[in-house]
């Protein structure tokens, strides 16, 4: 009886369909403004290439509908846990959804919710082995595919490339910068691709020694899903993601931001290819999940890897030859840098052991990993990194748990070091009502927990020495309007760099979004953070105390998009910093402009800012060419100009140009070094094909 009312129901969700976007994915979507929309925090400390990228993968690959579990809707980060159960629900009672148009009969999901899941999912009826074609076959004729090529480069040159016989430390190659990227994808089927970069200042060479073979960065995988018990195994560069990111942690993890509920966990995605230009924190070699019974699933993982690094030999510290840093920036311009590139062999494997109900409200897991140095690692002694590590050697084992009832989700997991450090992370979420929602996170990593791949929730970009609270709340009285919060407080029990003792914290956040109608809205964000750091004393310089510095952002933002061919967005950014009865502040007023033609698209801004020290740096998302992002900082005072073009020629070739520029009206040198531009002005352009195939 159940399917038998499935047409009925189909053909009245037709009818209202009309006030959707058609069936067809929506090509149009732009993911820029997706991300600032529903995730903007005005700061630094976020891994924006990495949003970019998760949310990316999941524009080119979207979730099928009748197929999608609990841990497949939780990682788009836009449904409730009330949302999510009443899907599942309506599922199981009505079988397969035989429309996008289906999830205006879910419980719960609001059209706002849905506009937002329309670009991220899909609803296909095949089985997953309804194409029995050879692989190659599949590979050949999948639509999912597409090159790009970009270069840009500053238009104004810098110090690096002016030659000079007593410069031994000039750029070897030339300002432009070249990336391609491949990729041929079907869901849950297969996945195959590269992507290779050269950085502006690098060089195209054919060195094997420091295995580089061209580009000066490259990255490659093949993946394999769904061959019986064999549930995923990857060749090539990839990345793991289990419970709350402690050890193992990829994917979308943007941590605090507006979206104050949904980000507060983390899901677990498993084995996932590894695709970004950025060189560290990746594994290189092989992974494989299997299935051995239904409910238990083992995934094991083998890496050998070459990180760059500063290699020293001091007799004094030991015998042989030993490194006192990785270097995570990836830059190989000049002869030094170039010594450090693939400079240590990192060995890793281990892997994940997970158990799952077939309820999917519990899963457990256990985590092991153990990775291997070529060298000895002996930091330069400083009083803030006795307990960091050092060696050859590191273990980490770890446990981890979610267990789901109603409209809850408790999550937790815990980890030991080989150095006995312990790091712990645990919470709640909660849809207290269809208007609310709640999170709830306490952390505590030891001063000697020692877990390179981890990326949990916390203050810090490294998860060590560190305990704290996070509280957040989302309140949605209508589908109109929407206020989040939240609040976290949190301790640094050991010195960190530049702040020479114990040091505590904390950070509030508030927002509150109006959407007017479709195409009017606007939001207010304030964002109050104090910590604790480094200061002198008057009496005596030498010696440090120290004291709370305060630091406000404030942001409003109107966006006014008419069914026209013209949309505006305002915006303005303030921010305050106090410090030792010292006060600063800075300004930017943001103005964009935009066109639609059809084929042809014009994005503009025109900002201007104003601030007193870096402390007040404004940053700013900007539009830019498809899978870049841009969101430089402002600071000083001037103006900034860009101008995106975008044509798409046909169905499968499209092009954009980019044109930016800074013009300060108070420097007259722009940067410092290598990096150093004579004048006020410093200007980028930018051009980039796709073509699929």
């Amino acid at each position: 009886m159940k399917r038998s009312i499935k047409p009925i129901l189909f053909l009245t969700l037709l009818i209202k369909g009309a006030i959707l976007c058609a069936q067809k994915r929506n090509t149009d979507f732009d993911l820029q403004d997706f991300i600032e929309n529903n995730f903007s925090v005005q700061d630094d400390d976020i891994n924006y290439e990495d949003i970019y990228e998760a949310l990316f993968q999941l524009y080119q690959s979207p979730v099928n509908l009748n197929r999608a579990n609990r841990q497949d809707l939780q990682s788009l980060l836009i449904l409730s846990n009330l949302q999510i159960n009443e899907f599942l629900n309506y599922r199981n009672q009505n079988g397969r959804f035989l429309s996008i148009y289906e999830l205006q009969a879910v419980p719960e999901m609001d059209l706002n919710t849905i506009y937002k899941m329309l670009p991220f999912v899909m609803v296909r009826d095949e089985g997953l082995q309804s194409d029995n074609r050879p692989l190659l076959k599949r590979i050949s004729n999948e639509d999912n595919n597409y090159l790009i090529l970009r270069a840009d480069r500053i238009l104004e040159k810098k110090r690096g490339y002016k030659s000079s016989e007593e410069r031994e430390r000039q750029y070897i190659g030339d300002p432009n910068r070249i990336y391609a990227r491949f990729r041929v994808r079907h869901t849950n089927d297969f996945s195959l691709g590269f992507t290779a970069e050269k950085d502006a200042g690098e060089q195209f060479a054919w060195n094997p020694e420091k295995q580089q073979y061209g580009p000066d960065f490259l990255s490659y995988h093949f993946q394999l899903q769904n061959l019986g018990r064999v549930k995923n195994i990857i060749l090539g560069d990839y990345q793991l993601q289990f419970g709350q990111s402690l050890l193992f942690g990829a994917g979308f993890a943007i941590g605090k931001g507006s979206e104050t509920v949904a980000t507060a966990r983390r899901s677990n995605l498993g084995i996932l290819p590894y695709t970004s230009v950025l060189e560290t924190n990746f594994f290189r070699g092989s992974a494989a999940t299997i299935a051995l019974t239904q409910q238990l699933d083992l995934t094991a993982f083998y890496s050998y890897n070459a990180i760059n690094a500063s290699v020293e030999f001091d007799s004094a510290r030991s015998t042989e030859k030993f490194f006192t840093s990785i270097r995570l920036a990836g830059f190989h311009r000049t002869a030094s840098e170039l010594a450090g590139k693939n400079a240590i062999q990192s060995q890793d494997f281990g892997g994940n052991l997970l158990f799952h109900t077939k309820a999917e409200n519990l899963n457990i897991g256990l985590n092991y990993v153990q990775t291997m140095y070529e060298k000895e690692f002996i930091r330069n002694p400083r009083k803030y990194n006795q307990f960091e590590f050092a060696g050859k050697l590191n273990r980490n084992v770890g446990l981890f748990a979610n267990y789901y009832w109603r409209n809850f989700h408790w999550f937790g997991e815990a980890a030991i070091s080989q150095s006995k450090g312990i790091g712990a992370i645990g919470g709640f979420i909660a849809s207290i009502s269809p208007d609310l929602q709640m999170s709830f996170i306490l952390r505590n990593y030891d001063r000697d927990f020692h877990s390179f791949y981890g990326t949990a929730f916390g203050e810090s970009t490294r998860n060590i020495n560190e305990k704290g609270v996070f509280w957040g709340l989302k309140f949605q009285p209508n589908r109109k309007f929407i206020v989040s919060a939240y609040y976290d407080r949190f301790k640094f029990p050991w010195l960190r760099f530049r702040v020479d003792a114990p040091s505590t914290g904390n950070e509030f956040l508030s927002r509150i979004a109006y959407n007017i109608n479709r195409n009017i809205s606007l939001y207010g964000q304030v964002r109050v953070e104090n910590k604790e750091r480094n200061s002198e004393k008057a009496n005596d310089p030498v010696i440090y105390g120290l004291s709370t510095g305060q630091k406000r952002n404030y942001i409003l933002n109107l966006d006014v998009r008419p069914k026209s061919i013209v949309s505006i967005k305002s915006r303005i950014q303030f921010s305050e910093f106090l410090f030792n009865e010292r006060y600063s502040n800075g300004v930017a007023l943001i103005q964009d402009l935009n066109f639609d033609f059809g084929k042809l698209r014009l994005s503009t801004r025109y900002a201007i800012f104003e601030t007193d020290d870096f402390e007040n740096r404004q940053y700013v998302y900007e539009k830019d060419v498809l899978y870049a992002f841009s969101i430089p900082a402002y600071q000083n005072t001037g103006a900034r100009t860009y101008a995106l073009l975008k044509y798409k020629l046909s169905k499968k070739l499209q092009m954009w140009a980019r044109w930016a520029r800074f013009k300060y009206l108070d420097l007259e040198k722009i940067g410092k070094g290598n990096e150093q531009i004579e004048g006020n002005t410093k200007s980028e352009v930018k051009l980039q094909m796709m073509y699929q195939f």
